[in-house]
């Protein structure tokens, strides 16, 4: 349990903050009442032998004692004196909150500084001062860790005294770590809480300025206010100017990152400080060590000698030691004491024993000091003086070869050699001498003596009983200079430091024992040497011969820090600056925006009124010359009518084209969904156009693919108008004999392999290939380009990625022309509004320029891509494609299904086309299939010859219904051939089974009247096909030519069917112009119509109050006084009105004309065809709109729904 809890605490709280402190006091609390509720005083003993977890822990309580004083409470001092301080309002609280979180940056900034410098500080006094012992441990928590002596006492007491040292060590190492801990700790929350002071402050500003500008704009006189006012509402859009505040926090991050820099210096600048004195320590511990070590292997062979003297000098009788003996033992024995310069033995002789001793050896015992300092220097025994009378003497029997000139003198004669003697016989063990010169060598040294004695003493014998065992002394000399230097001499780094060894048992003055006196190169490492003797101390000092080099890392690192912070403050005052630029446009473009937004209002109210005031008198023009032109004219005069009558056309077609552009531009374009035959809308196109194509000779034609579905679903007013401004930009810039051909195809289809693409797509796709100077497989045989490249760059081709539903097809429209093409230099803005190739093409080939523009616009409405490839002399082509839904045929309209029963009259007939060209052949066979006709294609009138007599079978023959030559094949004598085979193959069929003869037709761009008639006088043909071809002309044709059984009419709607739906109706025309009324009734009347006039809203709203009897109301919509708006509300309202009435029975039928419900059809007569001129017209209550001038088509299909049904 006891090990549980300190895991417990060793793993709750790693991080040794205050807080940690806190926790770890109640846990160190807790855990000492149980141990001593327990009665478990003693198992801190056997911890000693537990593992570190449990040392730790027992530190930790140790630690957390300190902190017992502490109650958890805040002492008053803390508190806040809230009471007693005056409050002056919100002001004061925000000064206060200021002024505190300036304290707290001051406070962060200091704090992180000192504690920085004193946790360096303590971490390096600790590296630098651990000392091996206990004590000098003990002492370094006590000044640097602030633990006290009772808790050391306490906490050592639990260990025996083996494991002091070792707990000490650890209990340091645990205080440095957590101390490194709580030094991170500290400068993250410092930093965060700078962040947060520093977020403060700028946020505070920021509330300050934008408070000082309210309060200016606030205190504005009335004049300036406005204006104020009036300036916000320009700039409404634009965001607030930041450069300031950012300028701000750019500095006050410059000043941090100049901080940091010096930071950096500093910190890099201890590390190199606190290696370079690790090194010189290092160096310095391990040259007194080695010192120490060799010293004391030289003391261990010196006390060994002493063995040796006691056992075969005194213990040996006769002795077994002489002086030649002794000095050869020594001398061959030299290496293994390295350090002593000599070693000699002195014997102890007593003076009644000293005359004896003489006679016995020979000479006299010689005293060591004499009054004749040169003879000293010498050191010749025979000039020494005899020693002195006295109690006893130590004189030199046996000495090493090195200093046998000391043999005969008395070691009790000198001073120090004295005290030396009488210390070792006292302790019995080896003591030194202070220093002192050695004879002879005159250097600096210090002699080891150890006593020899007689028996061997117990350990714990007295000085007096070791006195009296003295038999004499052995003493080794060691010359400190010479020895230290030959140790330097063998480590390689001995260059790098200087080394003084010192004996400090004063410490007040050391006796420098080695080196010389040297200038402070800054550092300085104190190692200690232990020699063995207690009461002799002695020192190694080191420092580096050079002074330290400059912090070179420190100063390219700060360097390099400031650089970056420079390089960072200038990147980011570019970026302020260029965000201040970019403000500013931001501002200019708001304002421009809110410009160009009132003058694209202003546009569209400008075309809608352009618009209006040129329809309205062009309404006139063209009302008065189509009414002129129904009058009795001669030739010229019916051809200046018609020629103004067209002028006036193109004047209103680019007048739509106009407000097309406009409407694109605005976004108010909006494209319907409605189902249509995509092949009737290219065959109305081409009918449109097919007058002036005929007018230049070229040939003109359009195809299909199977592939694409009958009715699809789109918008077939706008993929009409791009069509038709693509042929008609062809027509225009094509010579004549050309061709333009128009192709439809699923985009798919170009995608697959050319084996399931069409006959008329492989070969347009292949033709291109062949060389110019054979006919090409085109229309017309004319080269044309490469059309694949009109659509290579297109990204939406395929309808399978771009979408979805299945029902979803994507269509690709080729428009092909043998035309002058388009000059490189003009081809990258061939797209833009209002810009032509050059400047002499609109005078050449007429024209505006924004037909293509449109063109794009509507594309891209669409969700479709355009483009074109074209070749100066050869020619053009446009291709783009569109997005369609699939459409069911049973919800066409009836007006795309004209020709449905004229085609089931042809089903089963069969035909044969004879043409030189495949594509053109092509084509022809698409139109016959079309009304049911199955075509077989021969591509000569030779080949053409065998092909009745080589069908397939009878029924094919019988079938043949048909032939249609092209005029380019068409050749007398071989059609004289062809005529012939048919004849004799109708001969012999005709005796089997009574057919008729098939029908012969010319297909021709372009024949005389005269030819014709003479091509159907001599009976080579029946008719003759002029193209581009029509479906209600062939129809027509066929049918004239097939006989009368299968003639019929196609239910068209012509221009006099327009009478028979107006005649006797009876239309109310408003409007404020006299001409618009004129033209209106004069064209209303011509198709049976009874008109009423009128010239006002209100007069209008006066003759349509029921009961009336008018059928319909033609409204123009600007009108003085009451418009035409205005005037369909109220017509409404009254309606509405009388509705209820009739429904409630308030009134009868009879009362309002027998009608149950009222409701005038009220058409919007209008020269502003713009979307929301029209949508506003419905929200009033009209049914329908009528564009100005009046086109009879148009006029028909609006009436038509509601007329029809009577």
């Amino acid at each position: 349990m006891i090990g549980a809890g300190f895991v417990k605490i060793e793993t709750e709280f790693p991080a040794f903050s205050p807080f940690f402190l806190w926790r770890v006091f109640h846990k160190a609390l807790v855990l000492l009442s149980l141990l001593r509720s327990c009665g478990l005083s003693q198992a801190f003993k056997g911890l000693r032998e537990d593992s570190h977890i449990y040392r730790c822990a027992l530190v930790r309580m140790s630690m957390s004692c300190e902190l017992s004083g502490l109650t958890g409470r805040l002492p008053a001092c803390f508190k806040l004196k809230t009471a007693t301080e005056p409050s002056h309002g919100p002001n004061s609280a925000r000064h206060w909150r200021r002024k505190f979180l300036f304290l707290l940056l001051i406070l962060v900034a200091l704090g992180s500084i000192c504690f920085l410098s004193r946790f360096h500080g303590r971490t390096s006094r600790v590296k630098n001062k651990t000392p091996n012992s206990c004590k000098g441990k003990a002492q370094i928590l006590l000044q640097e860790f602030n633990i006290s002596g009772n808790h050391l006492h306490a906490l050592a007491s639990l260990f025996s005294t083996s494991d002091q040292n070792e707990m000490l060590s650890e209990t340091l190492a645990f205080f440095e770590k957590e101390y490194c801990v709580s030094f991170c700790t500290f400068v993250k929350a410092s930093w965060l809480l700078l962040v947060v002071a520093v977020s403060c402050k700028m946020s505070g500003l920021l509330l300050k300025l934008w408070r000082n500008q309210r309060k200016k704009v606030i205190n504005q006189p009335p004049v300036a206010q406005q204006q104020q006012q009036q300036k916000q509402q320009q700039q409404v859009h634009s965001p607030p100017k930041a450069g300031k505040w950012r300028k701000k926090l750019l500095l006050v991050f410059v000043l941090l990152g100049i901080a940091m820099s010096i930071w950096l210096f500093w910190y890099l600048n201890e590390e190199i400080v606190l290696r370079r004195e690790e090194t010189l320590a290092n160096m310095c511990d391990e040259r007194a060590r080695m010192l120490q070590d060799q010293f004391n292997v030289s003391k261990n062979h010196v006390q060994a000698l002493a063995i040796l003297v006691s056992t075969f000098h005194h213990r040996k009788h006769p002795s077994a030691i002489d002086q030649k003996t002794f000095g050869e033992y020594t001398e061959r024995t030299a290496f293994e004491r390295p350090l002593t310069s000599g070693v000699a033995y002195a014997l102890k002789v007593l003076h009644s024993e000293r005359e004896q001793f003489e006679n016995l050896h020979g000479w006299v015992i010689k005293k060591m000091e004499t009054e004749d300092q040169t003879l000293v220097q010498d050191c010749i025994p025979e000039n020494l003086d005899p020693a002195p009378v006295q109690d006893e003497y130590a004189p030199v029997i046996f000495s090493q070869e090195t200093v046998s000139h000391i043999v005969s003198i008395d070691m009790m004669s000198g001073k120090e050699d004295r005290e030396n003697i009488l210390r070792a016989r006292a302790t019995g063990k080896g003591v030194l001498t202070s220093p002192f010169k050695l004879l002879k060598s005159n250097h600096l040294g210090v002699i080891l003596t150890f006593a020899v004695y007689d028996t061997d003493l117990p350990s714990d014998a007295t000085p007096e009983q070791r006195v009296e065992a003295t038999l004499g002394y052995m003493g080794a000399s060691y010359d400190v200079p010479s020895l230290v230097e030959k140790l330097l001499h063998q480590l390689a780094s001995k260059q790098m430091i200087l080394v003084n060894v010192y004996d400090s048992t004063n410490a007040s003055s050391p006796i420098n024992m080695y080196g010389t006196e040297i200038t402070d190169t800054g550092l300085l490492h104190i190692s200690n040497l232990d020699f063995g003797d207690p009461l002799r101390k002695h020192e190694m000092h080191c420092r580096f011969k050079q002074k330290p080099p400059l912090p070179w890392t420190a100063i390219n690192a700060s360097a390099g820090l400031l650089v970056i912070t420079l390089l960072v403050e200038h990147i980011f005052y570019a970026a302020i600056s260029r965000i201040e630029k970019v403000e500013d446009d931001y501002c200019k473009m708001e304002e421009l925006k809110v410009r160009a937004e009132a003058a694209d209002v202003a546009k569209s109210q400008f075309l809608a009124t352009v618009s209006h005031e040129i329809r309205t008198p062009m309404n006139g023009v063209l009302g008065m010359l189509q009414m002129l032109m129904d009058t009795d004219l001669d030739a010229n005069q019916l051809d200046f009518a018609q020629t103004a009558h067209n002028s006036g056309k193109d004047l209103i077609s680019l007048i739509n084209e106009v407000l097309d552009r406009a409407k694109i531009e605005s976004g108010r374009l909006e494209l319907e969904a409605v189902p249509f035959d995509i092949r009737a809308g290219l065959d109305n196109v081409l009918s449109l156009l097919s007058g002036k194509s005929k007018e230049k000779g070229i040939e003109l034609a359009v195809y299909v693919s199977n592939q694409v579905p009958e009715v699809i679903i789109g918008d077939p007013g706008r993929f009409r108008q791009i069509i038709t401004n693509l042929v008609g930009n062809s027509i225009k810039f094509t010579n004549d004999k050309g061709h333009i051909f128009v192709s439809v195809h699923l985009a798919d289809e170009v995608l697959g392999a050319p084996n399931n693409m069409d006959e008329v797509l492989r070969q347009g796709l292949s033709f291109v290939q062949d060389n110019y100077d054979k006919p090409c497989n085109s229309l017309s045989g004319i080269p044309v380009v490469e059309r694949w490249k009109s659509w290579e760059h297109f990204k939406k081709l395929s309808s399978r990625n771009s979408m979805e539903e299945p029902e979803m097809i994507r269509l690709l429209v080729t428009v092909e022309d043998t035309g002058v093409g388009i000059p490189l230099e003009a081809q990258s803005r061939i797209f833009t509004p209002f810009m032509q190739a050059d400047s002499s093409t609109s005078r050449t080939y007429g024209g505006t320029g924004i037909g293509l523009s449109i063109c794009k616009c509507l594309v891209d409405l669409m969700g479709g891509e355009i483009g074109f490839v074209s070749e100066p002399g050869i020619g053009s082509t446009f291709s783009f494609t569109g997005p369609f839904r699939k459409g069911e045929k049973t919800s066409l309209d009836a007006t795309w299904q004209q020709y449905g029963p004229a085609v089931l009259e042809f089903q089963g007939l069969r035909a044969l086309v004879i043409d030189n060209r495949a594509i053109r052949a092509e084509v022809t066979r698409y139109y016959l299939q079309r009304l049911g006709i199955t075509a077989d294609i021969a591509f000569s009138l030779k080949s053409a010859c065998s092909y009745p007599s080589s069908a397939c079978n009878t029924r094919v023959s019988t079938n043949l219904a048909m032939v249609l030559i092209e005029k380019d094949a068409w050749d007398k004598e071989t059609a004289l051939l062809f005529f012939h085979s048919v004849k004799d193959h109708m001969r012999k069929i005709t005796k089997e089974v009574p057919i008729n003869r098939p029908k012969i037709f010319l297909l021709a761009t372009d024949i005389s009247p005269t030819e014709c008639s003479e091509l159907k006088s001599a009976a080579f043909v029946d008719n003759v096909l002029i193209k581009p071809f029509r479906l209600s002309a062939l129809v027509a044709c066929f049918q004239e030519a097939l006989g009368s059984g299968m003639k019929r009419k196609v239910n068209r709607k012509k221009a006099s069917d327009l009478g028979n739906l107006l005649r006797e109706k009876r239309i109310l025309v408003v409007d404020d112009i006299a001409v618009n009324r004129k033209v209106a009734e004069g064209c209303l009347a011509k198709c049976g119509a009874i008109v009423t006039c009128v010239e006002s809203g209100k007069a209008a709203l006066a003759m349509l109050n029921p009961p009336h009897n008018f059928d319909a109301c033609f409204m123009d919509l600007q009108m003085p006084e009451m418009d035409g708006f205005e005037a369909t509300r109220q017509i409404r309202c009254v309606e509405c009105k009388v509705n209820e009435k009739i429904a409630s029975g308030e009134a009868s039928i009879e009362m309002f004309g027998n009608v149950a419900h009222w409701h005038t059809p009220i058409l919007a007569m209008t020269a502003d065809v713009i979307e929301a001129s029209i949508e506003e017209c419905m929200k009033c209550g009209m049914d329908d709109y009528v564009a100005k001038p009046f086109e009879l088509g148009e006029l028909y299909s609006t009436l038509a729904r509601f007329f029809e049904n009577g």
